[in-house]
């Protein structure tokens, strides 16, 4: 199993570049075959990410969603809320989303967002993982309104948690197709390319007490 927090970082291309506000960011690139992705450890200042996290979970409209799993209804194990334009509703697991309307730090960090990727958002998927409790299974961003080659931009706020990407046609060695990659606070991660195509990825639960996180995923859905 790869894992960035044992000498993995050996492995990864950096490169730095600047950014709107000449500002130098590294970009580490993940070496996850047939996949791109890209990961921006210094997206955000520690003050930027706390703010951002302090007002996103004080504003935003939060609720704990109930999805169909093999014909059964399960709580999603933590909350979200969904914002974007008026046109970028969303469906997955039987679970319809319409999106509410964008307050100023979404937008705010949508558009960087959209400077750092080169790709236009118009919706957010917002995560509040409350405690180590909360989680989020495994899972393709490969619903049919993301297109074929989804650019999905995902910043980490609050609480580090580990995303654990399978590779979905290698399942038979599960531990050997497994890479585990820790998210910083302020931190960017963008997927795109084959990734969804090739690769499952999801935040498992944790044992030892935790603060919480707040997972932003910027995406464009297709009406």
């Amino acid at each position: 199993m790869y894992d960035f927090t044992s000498g993995f970082l050996t492995l990864m291309q950096q490169e730095l570049f600047t950014h709107g506000n000449n500002q130098l960011e590294t970009c580490i690139r993940v070496p996850l075959p047939g996949a791109d992705v890209s990961y921006y450890p210094d997206f955000l200042s520690a003050d930027q990410a706390q703010h951002y996290f302090n007002r996103l979970q004080d504003t935003l409209l939060w609720r704990q969603e109930q999805i169909q799993l093999y014909g059964k209804q399960f709580k999603v194990p933590r909350l979200q809320a969904w914002y974007g334009n008026k046109e970028a509703s969303y469906r997955y697991s039987n679970l319809s989303l319409y999106p509410n309307t964008w307050t100023t730090e979404l937008l705010s960090l949508k558009q960087r967002c959209e400077q750092i990727s080169a790709t236009v958002f118009n919706s957010v998927l917002a995560n509040l993982y409350r405690d180590g409790q909360d989680s989020m299974g495994k899972h393709a961003d490969d619903e049919s309104e993301l297109g074929r080659q989804p650019v999905i931009a995902s910043l980490s706020l609050g609480a580090m948690r580990t995303l654990v990407f399978s590779h979905k046609h290698n399942l038979s060695e599960p531990k050997k197709q497994n890479v585990k990659l820790p998210l910083a606070t302020g931190s960017l991660l963008i997927m795109k390319g084959s990734t969804q195509q090739n690769w499952l990825h999801g935040i498992a639960k944790r044992k030892t007490p935790m603060a919480g996180r707040i997972n932003l995923t910027f995406r464009f859905i297709y009406p």
